[in-house]
């Protein structure tokens, strides 16, 4: 079985409450050091078998149409979870740009 990680965030114009308030809560943990912090989703979507072109680009429809609001949010990337380590941060070679 493969996977197909889809990760969505808001726009940069649209006031993020959450990521606001853990912006605040980071120094009072003692965890300094960061500017801003922004939330967002990530959908995982596993298919049969291995991940195929024909998967990441059903991937990038559902991100557009469905699992994503365009007014609000930019899908920022649609990658097989099976070609990442998601401990080095290489997934952000893989962020397909803004979808509009």
């Amino acid at each position: 079985m493969g996977s197909i990680v889809v990760d969505v965030m808001l726009k940069p114009e649209i006031l993020d409450p959450q990521g606001q308030a853990v912006a605040g809560a980071l120094p009072r943990l003692g965890l300094g050091g960061f500017t801003d912090v922004r939330q967002g989703k990530r959908f995982v979507l596993t298919v049969a078998g291995e991940v195929t072109d024909a998967h990441l680009t059903a991937a990038r429809e559902a991100a557009e149409t469905l699992l994503s609001n365009p007014v609000i949010e930019d899908v920022v990337s649609v990658h097989s979870l099976d070609a990442v380590d998601d401990t080095d941060g290489a997934e952000d070679a893989n962020v397909e740009g803004d979808a509009q």
